[in-house]
This record gives C-alpha cells, sequence and structure tokens, in this order.
C-alpha cells in the first residue's frame, strides 16, 4: 500500500493544530463561539480518521477501512458546514466592524477560507471518484490536511519559531506574512511528494495550486477594495442558510464523486459473469 507512514504524517498535523490553537481555543480565557467548536470538532475528526484509515488498510483491515469510510458521507458534508461557520463568523465581525485588526483582515481570512472549502471539494470529489486506484485515491485523501495546515502552522511560527518570517511585513499584515510562509513550506513538502511518484501525483499537484493560490490571494487581499463590499455583503445573509448550503455542497459532491467512480453497469455485468 502506498504513503505506509501517512498516519504519522497526519498525526504530525493534528499535533501542530494543537499547539497552534492551545493558547486561543483550548485553553481559553473567555467562552468560545460555537462556530470555534463546530469548526475545531469535525476538522479534528477529520484528522482522527485519517489515521484510523490509513492504519487500517496497511494492516489489511480492507472491511473496516470500507465501512469507516462510508462514515465520510456524513463527516465530510459537516466539515463543510464548519468551514463555512468561520467564514460566517468573520464575516458578522467584519460587519459590525469590532476593531481595526479585522477591518484589514477579515476579507482575507474569508476569501482563504473560500478557497480552503473549494479545494476540500475538488480533493474529496476525486478521492471518491478514483476509489479503484489505491494511490490517486490515498493521495486525494491525504491532500486535504495540506489545504488548512496554514492556519495552526503560522501560529505556530509567529508564538515560537518568528524567524521563519522572512517576509517581516509590520502590523496586522504580519500575520499574512505567516499564512504565506506556511502555505510556501507546504508546496515544497506536496512537490517532494509528487516528484517521489509523478505518474499518480496529481493530488500532490492539485494541492501545490490551491496553498499557492490561497497563500496570493490572502496576502494580496487588503489591497484588493472589491473583497470589503462583498464580504460585508456575504455578512448580511442568514448564517443558517449559509451554513445549509455549505453542507449541501458537501453532501452534493460526496453523491457526484462516489457515482463517478462507479463501474459502469456493463462491466458489472461482465465481473458478475
Amino acid at each position: 500500500m502506498p504513503y505506509r507512514y501517512a498516519h504519522y504524517f497526519v498525526g504530525f498535523v493534528l499535533a501542530v493544530t494543537v499547539a497552534g490553537f492551545w493558547a486561543s481555543y483550548f485553553v481559553p480565557t473567555a467562552p468560545m463561539p460555537l462556530a470555534f467548536h463546530i469548526h475545531a470538532i469535525t476538522a479534528m475528526t477529520w484528522l482522527a480518521f485519517l489515521i484510523v484509515q490509513s492504519v487500517a488498510i496497511h494492516r489489511r483491515k480492507n472491511a473496516f477501512h470500507k465501512t469507516l469510510g462510508q462514515a465520510s458521507f456524513i463527516l465530510f458534508p459537516l466539515l463543510m458546514l464548519g468551514f463555512v461557520s468561520i467564514i460566517n463568523f468573520s464575516a458578522s465581525r467584519y460587519v459590525a466592524a469590532e476593531n481595526d485588526f479585522i477591518m484589514v483582515l477579515g476579507p482575507a481570512f474569508g476569501i482563504g477560507m473560500v478557497i480552503a472549502l473549494a479545494a476540500y471539494l475538488v480533493l474529496f470529489y476525486n478521492a471518491l471518484k478514483n476509489r479503484r486506484n489505491v494511490r490517486l485515491h490515498a493521495g486525494y485523501m491525504l491532500a486535504t490536511p495540506l489545504i488548512l495546515f496554514e492556519s495552526p502552522f503560522s501560529r505556530v511560527i509567529d508564538r515560537f519559531l518568528p524567524w521563519l518570517n522572512v517576509i517581516g511585513t509590520e502590523g496586522p499584515r504580519a500575520v499574512l506574512d505567516t499564512i504565506v510562509v506556511s502555505d510556501v513550506l507546504v508546496a515544497c513538502f506536496a512537490l517532494a511528494l509528487y516528484f517521489r511518484d509523478r505518474k499518480h501525483g496529481t493530488p500532490w499537484l492539485v494541492a501545490i495550486g490551491f496553498v499557492l493560490l490561497q497563500a496570493v490571494v490572502m496576502w494580496f487581499a487588503p489591497d484588493m477594495a472589491f473583497l470589503g463590499p462583498m464580504f460585508d455583503a456575504y455578512g448580511q445573509i442568514p448564517g443558517n442558510l449559509t451554513m445549509a448550503a455549505g453542507a449541501f455542497a458537501g453532501v452534493v459532491v460526496t453523491y457526484l464523486g462516489w457515482t463517478a467512480g462507479s463501474l459502469p453497469k456493463e462491466k458489472v455485468a461482465v465481473s458478475r459473469a
């Protein structure tokens, strides 16, 4: 089976997530908004799911791997709902003009999460579509943690590894510097995986495209005047409606990906003959 050490890699992402959000989420000094809990629980459950799936398939627990994989039909839409909940929370803070920080960086955070959501939809669709190709299926599934790695690791850079911020912008935009550095490091890691197996390396190229797009768009977002009004308009939409839309997108992509990966009826008939 490919990526025999994948569970260690995903475990590292999980550890970085805990480290990055330790102060702001795991030991908070004030009550956390519900949106944070939804996103944290679904995102960390997704990482745990990938770890168990990797261990199961490498221990030849194929039936368990398949059964647990079907649980993703529920988990993935919830994950998308969690993404939208964070976009909504950022938008509500922007609409309320909560502080100068959110007025400068709010649209950047919003567009960054939209790109991450789109990346997950594309990667999961292709993972289901290519589920009969072990290497491609594994690659697309394991590429998903790369998309949000910038979020916790940028905080790790800020708190523990400030020397990694080689851009050095002053003011609120310094946060975007750490995001860019994180995304570039992720792109380098994915590129190394691509060159290990270029024949089945498409998932890593897709991940590279999304993380670099995220890095560029987020860093330049404060200079894109049109994003502010768009984010403000989005913030006027009822949150329940946008969260339902996010979950529905997850359901649709799951269905389409599964259907696209099904054997044609004539092949099924031949295999049963």
